[in-house]
Protein backbone atom coordinates (compact mmCIF):
# COMPACT_ATOMS: atom_id res chain seq x y z
CA UNK A 1 0.00 0.00 0.00
CA UNK A 2 1.25 3.54 -1.12
CA UNK A 3 -0.06 7.07 -1.57
CA UNK A 4 1.75 9.71 -3.77
CA UNK A 5 0.75 13.21 -3.99
CA UNK A 6 2.80 16.00 -6.24
CA UNK A 7 4.35 17.81 -3.32
CA UNK A 8 5.19 14.39 -1.54
CA UNK A 9 5.79 10.31 -1.61
CA UNK A 10 5.82 7.35 0.54
CA UNK A 11 8.21 5.05 0.03
CA UNK A 12 7.76 1.66 1.77
CA UNK A 13 10.55 0.04 3.53
CA UNK A 14 9.39 -3.50 5.44
CA UNK A 15 6.47 -2.77 6.89
CA UNK A 16 7.25 0.95 7.44
CA UNK A 17 6.81 3.82 5.23
CA UNK A 18 9.40 6.47 4.49
CA UNK A 19 8.34 9.66 4.30
CA UNK A 20 9.80 11.90 1.23
CA UNK A 21 9.14 15.61 0.30
CA UNK A 22 9.78 15.43 -3.33
CA UNK A 23 8.88 12.52 -5.66
CA UNK A 24 12.29 11.08 -7.58
CA UNK A 25 11.35 13.09 -10.55
CA UNK A 26 10.89 16.29 -8.57
CA UNK A 27 13.92 16.50 -7.13
CA UNK A 28 15.82 16.19 -10.55
CA UNK A 29 13.65 19.04 -11.78
CA UNK A 30 14.57 21.09 -9.06
CA UNK A 31 18.45 20.01 -9.16
CA UNK A 32 18.42 21.05 -13.28
CA UNK A 33 16.66 23.87 -11.81
CA UNK A 34 19.53 24.68 -9.67
CA UNK A 35 22.07 23.33 -12.02
CA UNK A 36 20.82 26.01 -14.82
CA UNK A 37 20.60 28.84 -12.36
CA UNK A 38 24.47 28.47 -11.61
CA UNK A 39 25.57 27.97 -14.89
CA UNK A 40 23.68 31.26 -16.12
CA UNK A 41 24.75 33.20 -12.90
CA UNK A 42 28.25 31.81 -13.87
CA UNK A 43 27.94 33.11 -17.55
CA UNK A 44 26.99 36.57 -16.00
CA UNK A 45 29.54 37.46 -14.01
CA UNK A 46 32.23 35.83 -16.52
CA UNK A 47 30.88 38.53 -18.79
CA UNK A 48 31.44 41.58 -16.31
CA UNK A 49 34.79 43.30 -16.60
CA UNK A 50 35.97 43.86 -13.33
CA UNK A 51 38.63 46.18 -11.97
CA UNK A 52 39.29 44.53 -8.54
CA UNK A 53 41.80 47.37 -7.16
CA UNK A 54 38.97 49.74 -7.77
CA UNK A 55 36.66 47.36 -5.71
CA UNK A 56 39.45 46.57 -2.72
CA UNK A 57 40.07 50.73 -2.67
CA UNK A 58 35.92 51.25 -2.90
CA UNK A 59 35.47 51.97 1.11
CA UNK A 60 38.92 54.27 1.33
CA UNK A 61 37.38 56.65 -1.53
CA UNK A 62 33.84 56.52 0.01
CA UNK A 63 35.31 57.62 3.11
CA UNK A 64 37.60 60.68 1.70
CA UNK A 65 34.31 61.65 -0.55
CA UNK A 66 32.36 61.67 2.78
CA UNK A 67 34.82 63.66 4.55
CA UNK A 68 35.03 66.23 1.09
CA UNK A 69 30.70 67.00 1.26
CA UNK A 70 30.63 68.00 4.91
CA UNK A 71 30.71 70.76 6.30
CA UNK A 72 27.54 71.55 3.81
CA UNK A 73 27.85 74.55 2.38
CA UNK A 74 24.68 76.74 1.74
CA UNK A 75 26.35 79.37 -1.46
CA UNK A 76 23.94 78.10 -3.90
CA UNK A 77 20.74 77.41 -1.45
CA UNK A 78 18.38 79.70 -3.63
CA UNK A 79 20.17 78.42 -7.00
CA UNK A 80 19.21 75.10 -5.47
CA UNK A 81 15.29 75.84 -4.80
CA UNK A 82 14.66 77.21 -8.00
CA UNK A 83 15.94 74.21 -9.90
CA UNK A 84 14.05 71.88 -7.59
CA UNK A 85 10.76 73.69 -8.28
CA UNK A 86 11.41 73.28 -11.85
CA UNK A 87 11.79 69.76 -10.73
CA UNK A 88 8.54 69.20 -9.38
CA UNK A 89 6.71 71.21 -11.90
CA UNK A 90 8.17 69.02 -14.21
CA UNK A 91 6.95 65.72 -12.87
CA UNK A 92 3.39 67.56 -12.17
CA UNK A 93 2.89 68.86 -15.90
CA UNK A 94 4.53 65.52 -17.33
CA UNK A 95 2.05 63.42 -15.17
CA UNK A 96 -0.87 65.03 -16.60
CA UNK A 97 -0.01 65.06 -19.52
CA UNK A 98 0.66 61.41 -19.41
CA UNK A 99 -3.09 60.95 -18.00
CA UNK A 100 -4.41 62.48 -20.76
CA UNK A 101 -2.99 60.46 -23.39
CA UNK A 102 -3.13 57.07 -21.67
CA UNK A 103 -6.75 57.00 -20.56
CA UNK A 104 -7.81 56.42 -24.20
CA UNK A 105 -4.97 53.85 -24.47
CA UNK A 106 -6.23 52.44 -21.74
CA UNK A 107 -9.53 52.04 -22.83
CA UNK A 108 -8.78 50.43 -26.46
CA UNK A 109 -6.21 47.95 -24.33
CA UNK A 110 -8.43 46.44 -21.90
CA UNK A 111 -9.92 43.34 -23.49
CA UNK A 112 -13.64 43.64 -22.26
CA UNK A 113 -14.28 46.91 -23.82
CA UNK A 114 -12.10 47.32 -26.60
CA UNK A 115 -13.68 47.91 -30.37
CA UNK A 116 -11.75 45.01 -32.30
CA UNK A 117 -8.57 43.15 -31.99
CA UNK A 118 -6.77 45.77 -33.97
CA UNK A 119 -7.56 48.57 -31.32
CA UNK A 120 -6.46 46.41 -28.22
CA UNK A 121 -2.86 45.58 -30.24
CA UNK A 122 -2.39 49.01 -31.39
CA UNK A 123 -2.71 49.52 -27.27
CA UNK A 124 -0.85 47.01 -26.40
CA UNK A 125 1.87 48.17 -28.84
CA UNK A 126 2.04 51.91 -27.60
CA UNK A 127 2.04 50.58 -23.51
CA UNK A 128 5.02 48.05 -24.51
CA UNK A 129 6.69 51.05 -26.15
CA UNK A 130 6.21 53.60 -23.61
CA UNK A 131 7.47 51.33 -20.94
CA UNK A 132 10.69 49.80 -22.24
CA UNK A 133 12.08 52.74 -22.46
CA UNK A 134 13.79 54.42 -19.37
CA UNK A 135 13.18 58.37 -18.57
CA UNK A 136 16.90 59.04 -19.08
CA UNK A 137 16.40 57.52 -23.07
CA UNK A 138 13.16 59.19 -23.62
CA UNK A 139 14.74 62.99 -22.14
CA UNK A 140 17.74 62.31 -24.68
CA UNK A 141 15.92 62.16 -27.23
CA UNK A 142 13.70 64.81 -26.73
CA UNK A 143 16.20 67.26 -25.49
CA UNK A 144 17.86 66.14 -29.42
CA UNK A 145 14.66 66.87 -30.66
CA UNK A 146 13.52 70.21 -29.14
CA UNK A 147 16.47 71.04 -27.22
CA UNK A 148 17.63 71.41 -23.77
CA UNK A 149 15.17 72.65 -21.08
CA UNK A 150 12.33 71.67 -19.25
CA UNK A 151 9.84 70.86 -22.56
CA UNK A 152 12.08 67.76 -23.06
CA UNK A 153 12.01 66.98 -18.88
CA UNK A 154 7.87 67.34 -19.29
CA UNK A 155 8.06 65.23 -22.58
CA UNK A 156 10.57 62.27 -21.12
CA UNK A 157 7.97 62.00 -17.92
CA UNK A 158 4.96 62.13 -19.92
CA UNK A 159 6.12 59.61 -22.60
CA UNK A 160 7.83 57.09 -19.50
CA UNK A 161 3.98 57.35 -17.43
CA UNK A 162 1.74 56.50 -20.50
CA UNK A 163 2.80 52.51 -20.19
CA UNK A 164 2.34 52.59 -16.61
CA UNK A 165 -0.63 54.32 -16.22
CA UNK A 166 -2.15 53.28 -19.54
CA UNK A 167 -1.51 49.12 -18.23
CA UNK A 168 -2.96 49.66 -14.66
CA UNK A 169 -5.91 51.27 -15.80
CA UNK A 170 -6.57 48.69 -18.20
CA UNK A 171 -6.30 46.34 -16.10
CA UNK A 172 -8.63 47.82 -13.68
CA UNK A 173 -11.20 48.44 -16.18
CA UNK A 174 -10.89 44.34 -17.13
CA UNK A 175 -11.88 43.92 -13.36
CA UNK A 176 -14.79 45.71 -12.91
CA UNK A 177 -18.34 44.81 -12.62
CA UNK A 178 -20.30 43.93 -16.05
CA UNK A 179 -23.80 43.80 -14.34
CA UNK A 180 -24.32 47.95 -15.03
CA UNK A 181 -23.05 47.54 -18.22
CA UNK A 182 -24.80 45.28 -19.11
CA UNK A 183 -27.97 46.56 -17.85
CA UNK A 184 -27.48 50.30 -19.64
CA UNK A 185 -26.50 48.13 -22.54
CA UNK A 186 -30.05 46.17 -22.56
CA UNK A 187 -31.71 49.66 -21.70
CA UNK A 188 -30.39 50.99 -24.88
CA UNK A 189 -27.71 53.33 -23.52
CA UNK A 190 -25.23 54.53 -26.24
CA UNK A 191 -21.51 53.62 -25.99
CA UNK A 192 -21.07 57.14 -24.67
CA UNK A 193 -23.35 56.53 -21.40
CA UNK A 194 -22.12 53.46 -20.76
CA UNK A 195 -18.91 54.55 -20.07
CA UNK A 196 -19.74 57.40 -18.62
CA UNK A 197 -22.44 55.77 -16.29
CA UNK A 198 -21.20 52.27 -15.83
CA UNK A 199 -17.37 51.73 -16.15
CA UNK A 200 -16.32 55.42 -14.96
CA UNK A 201 -17.49 54.96 -11.60
CA UNK A 202 -15.88 51.74 -10.94
CA UNK A 203 -12.52 52.79 -12.06
CA UNK A 204 -12.41 56.29 -10.13
CA UNK A 205 -10.70 54.73 -7.26
CA UNK A 206 -8.47 53.02 -9.01
CA UNK A 207 -7.82 55.65 -11.23
CA UNK A 208 -6.71 58.07 -8.72
CA UNK A 209 -4.65 55.34 -6.80
CA UNK A 210 -2.41 55.07 -9.74
CA UNK A 211 -2.01 58.48 -10.71
CA UNK A 212 -0.71 59.49 -7.37
CA UNK A 213 1.32 56.77 -7.30
CA UNK A 214 2.74 57.24 -10.80
CA UNK A 215 3.13 61.01 -9.51
CA UNK A 216 5.20 59.82 -6.68
CA UNK A 217 7.45 58.12 -9.39
CA UNK A 218 7.53 61.15 -11.56
CA UNK A 219 8.93 63.27 -8.63
CA UNK A 220 11.93 60.96 -7.79
CA UNK A 221 12.86 60.63 -11.78
CA UNK A 222 12.21 64.12 -12.65
CA UNK A 223 15.60 64.97 -10.33
CA UNK A 224 17.81 63.27 -12.52
CA UNK A 225 16.97 64.34 -16.06
CA UNK A 226 19.15 67.29 -15.82
CA UNK A 227 21.99 64.98 -15.71
CA UNK A 228 21.35 65.00 -19.56
CA UNK A 229 20.25 68.56 -19.88
CA UNK A 230 16.49 68.18 -19.54
CA UNK A 231 15.66 70.73 -16.44
CA UNK A 232 15.50 70.62 -12.87
CA UNK A 233 17.94 69.69 -10.24
CA UNK A 234 19.67 67.36 -11.44
CA UNK A 235 21.53 70.06 -13.61
CA UNK A 236 23.16 71.42 -10.55
CA UNK A 237 24.01 68.27 -9.33
CA UNK A 238 25.93 67.34 -12.79
CA UNK A 239 27.96 70.76 -12.70
CA UNK A 240 28.83 70.74 -9.19
CA UNK A 241 29.93 66.93 -9.44
CA UNK A 242 32.14 68.11 -12.87
CA UNK A 243 33.44 71.53 -10.68
CA UNK A 244 34.46 68.71 -7.84
CA UNK A 245 32.61 71.04 -5.31
CA UNK A 246 31.24 67.92 -3.07
CA UNK A 247 29.74 70.58 -0.10
CA UNK A 248 27.21 71.35 -2.89
CA UNK A 249 26.64 67.75 -4.10
CA UNK A 250 25.75 67.14 -0.62
CA UNK A 251 23.50 69.95 -0.33
CA UNK A 252 21.66 69.02 -3.19
CA UNK A 253 21.73 65.05 -2.45
CA UNK A 254 19.86 66.39 0.79
CA UNK A 255 17.32 68.47 -0.42
CA UNK A 256 16.42 65.76 -2.72
CA UNK A 257 16.07 63.40 -0.06
CA UNK A 258 13.69 65.85 1.56
CA UNK A 259 11.77 66.27 -1.47
CA UNK A 260 11.04 62.84 -1.90
CA UNK A 261 10.30 62.09 1.72
CA UNK A 262 7.44 64.70 1.75
CA UNK A 263 6.23 63.54 -1.23
CA UNK A 264 5.81 60.14 0.43
CA UNK A 265 3.87 61.91 2.96
CA UNK A 266 2.02 64.00 0.29
CA UNK A 267 0.97 61.30 -1.33
CA UNK A 268 -0.37 59.41 1.60
CA UNK A 269 -2.43 61.83 3.01
CA UNK A 270 -3.88 62.59 -0.52
CA UNK A 271 -5.09 58.59 -0.91
CA UNK A 272 -6.28 58.39 2.40
CA UNK A 273 -8.77 61.45 1.89
CA UNK A 274 -9.80 59.88 -1.77
CA UNK A 275 -9.62 56.50 -1.19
Amino acid sequence: MSTHSTTSSNKAVGDHFRWARYSTKERVARSLGYLVVGVLLYWSLSTVDVFWPWVWDAPAQIGDMMFRMFPVSFVQLNPILFALVESINIAVLGTIVAVFMALPIAYLGAQTVTPSKLTLWLARFIIVATRSVDTLIWALVFVAIIGPGPVAGILAIAFRSIGFLSKLLAEAIEEIDWGPVEAMQAAGASRAHVITYAIVPQVVPSFWAITILRWDINIRESTVLGLVGAGGIGLIFQGAIDMFRWNTVSLVLIVIVLVVFAGELVTGVVRRKLM
